[in-house]
């Protein structure tokens, strides 16, 4: 099965610690392979061995200490 990879809004994100703390939980994610997270845009973008619950990465945001906005685009 090919990759998927998914681009989420992240609001709250304001520095790099920001960036690392999003990147840690979303990589903990099962089946995730990467994970980049771009502090301009307030984008997360996963790439993963299969499509992830938008559930899961809405509690790895949260679990990080910020906001999922919207669904995955």
């Amino acid at each position: 099965m090919p990759s998927v990879t998914q681009t989420y809004t992240v609001t709250g994100m304001t520095c790099e610690h920001c960036v690392r703390a999003v990147t840690g939980e979303l990589s903990a994610l099962p089946g995730v392979e990467e994970v980049r997270v771009d502090l301009t845009a307030g984008t997360a973008t996963v790439t993963s061995a299969g499509p992830l619950a938008e559930e899961s990465v809405r509690a790895a945001v949260d679990e990080a200490g910020y906001e999922l906005a919207g669904g995955g685009a």
